[in-house]
């Protein structure tokens, strides 16, 4: 009995350290560490302006080294080319028509639908934001306390020492660059040069256009130093390795026939991805994405369900090279911009796009695309076309035709076809509309298909009722009002309109 007593004991001696006699030492079992969310977002960024994207003036080490050691995008697009339906789409996965108001700037963003931002708040992740989120527009009517992106936070610094320890976080850094207004000459005087800058064809050449064009590329510098400057705390914390990095834009470059078109400069966006574990460095992807993607993207990285997410496709199994979806189409659209036709008008349009062809169907070509020839509420005349030095010169062009070559007062400001085709190969900058020629007869019936089919399965309201006035009535919310800039006489031969003038424009000495 005694015996058997002192093996029961050593018995318990053995259970209690964790083995028997025939056991090996019990193996730790390796925690699974979620990842972090860093979303970089410039406002008003248009592809290609980057330097990995070939751009010989522009320089963005930080988008550069992002796309270097993880994947460069180059075919990403915007669901829509403004602000607030573009972050939406951003935030929920859907495209701006199943969004309700939210399809339009300056309105209301409704809470019930799927955020990725508050699905990773409410499962463990430290969630916040700085500057620009959603918007503009009312987030408070739609249910939400904070706006949509986040809590708001004065910097990274002030979020991420505030944030919990252990805790895994999605972070929104929403710079307000390159959007408008520009401190004149502030490209110049940082070293770029004018002979330098490759004008887009739909732009006139001329020194003050490009000088314009480098005031853009000194905020798309300052975006790319900012988030460069997140990236290094996040590095010196040793969590940089396990945060998924996402740079990108909302739309594209606030210039004329850019920001609030369908057409490539409006659409396409600079977009890259960094994350060691899945994506391999070097990666260069050449499939048509969308803003959409993002959200299930993220949901599906920190191990959560995405499949409320149902239009928007996780960008894993691409980057993997076992995605199964069809990425040979891209679709984008818009609705009412700024607040700048008579009656509070939308201009409804819907786009695809395929490798070489853009289609552009324009559902109310009645309507001034750019906005009323006289203010209405916001912005000033043709009011989707953001003010400046570009967009003055441009006016000053109409009733000139036979002096330019293309017209580029038409391209801009005039009314537009009800379709419009373009060859992107042989026509990089959407000169010469081919929806006439009987020659294309078979591919715009194709792509009219392709969007039809789109519209459906994703329940556009324009694919049973194109003529809807839903986003027309929608609520806009701002209660200001705006004055005409009226032409005035300009300076050796260009007309402008305050507050240019010869001195804070040194370029029209030219």
């Amino acid at each position: 009995m005694k015996q058997v007593f002192s093996s029961f004991k050593i018995l318990v001696i053995l259970l209690i350290i964790g083995c028997t006699p025939e056991s090996q030492p019990a193996k730790e079992v390796p925690v699974v560490k979620q990842p972090n969310v860093l979303f970089l977002i410039a406002d008003d960024w248009s592809y290609p302006h980057a330097g990995i994207y070939g751009d010989p003036v522009v320089r963005t080490p930080t988008f550069d080294r992002i796309a270097t050691e993880g994947a460069l995008f180059q075919n990403a697009y915007t669901a829509a080319p403004s602000c607030s339906p573009s972050r939406a789409a951003i935030l929920t996965g859907r495209f701006p028509h199943q969004l309700e108001s939210a399809g339009n700037l300056w309105s209301v963003f409704p809470k019930k639908f799927a955020n990725w931002v508050i699905i990773l708040g409410e499962n463990g992740y430290f969630t916040g934001k700085t500057r620009k989120g959603w918007g503009p527009g009312d987030f408070k009517a739609g249910g939400y306390t904070d706006n949509p992106a986040g809590k708001d936070f004065a910097s990274f610094e002030e979020f991420f020492a505030q944030k919990p320890a252990g805790a895994p976080f999605s972070f929104w850094f929403g710079s307000t660059d390159p959007h408008r207004d520009y401190v004149p000459n502030t490209g110049i005087q940082t070293g770029m040069s004018l002979d330098d800058v490759i004008v887009p064809a739909f732009l006139p050449d001329l020194p003050c256009v490009r000088n314009d064009i480098l005031d853009y590329y000194f905020e798309v510098e300052r975006f790319d130093r900012e988030s460069g400057r997140i990236l290094k705390m996040l590095e010196e914390a040793g969590e940089l390795d396990n945060t998924i990095v996402v740079m990108t834009s909302d739309n594209g470059m606030p210039f004329p026939r850019a920001k609030a078109n369908l057409y490539e400069y409006g659409a396409h966006m600079p977009l890259a991805m960094r994350f060691p574990s899945k994506i391999a460095e070097g990666t260069v992807v050449t499939e048509f994405t969308n803003a959409v993607d993002f959200a299930p993207t993220f949901v599906e990285a920190a191990g959560l369900d995405a499949s409320m997410f149902t239009t928007g496709s996780s960008l894993w199994p691409l980057l993997a090279g076992t995605d199964s979806k069809d990425r040979s189409r891209g679709f984008s659209e818009r609705e009412r911009h700024a607040n700048v036709r008579a009656g509070d008008l939308s201009y409804p349009s819907r786009s695809v796009r395929t490798e070489q062809y853009l289609y552009i169907k324009n559902f109310m070509p009645d309507r001034w695309p750019a906005g009323d020839p006289t203010t209405h509420q916001s912005v000033g005349q043709y009011g989707d076309v953001d003010n400046s030095i570009t967009k003055y010169l441009i006016m000053a062009m109409e009733g000139k035709a036979a002096e330019a070559n293309p017209d580029y007062f038409s391209l801009t400001f005039a009314k537009r076809q009800p379709e419009e085709l373009y060859d992107i190969k042989k026509d990089p900058f959407q000169l010469h509309n081919l929806a006439l020629d009987p020659e294309y007869r078979s591919t715009i019936s194709s792509l009219q298909a392709d969007l039809q089919q789109w519209m459906e399965s994703t329940g556009d309201l324009r694919a049973t009722d194109p003529q809807t006035i839903y986003w027309d009535t929608v609520l806009y919310t701002p209660n200001y009002q705006f004055h005409d800039f009226d032409l005035a006489e300009g300076i050796d031969g260009y007309a402008i309109a305050p507050p240019f003038t010869k001195e804070e424009i040194p370029c029209l000495d030219e």
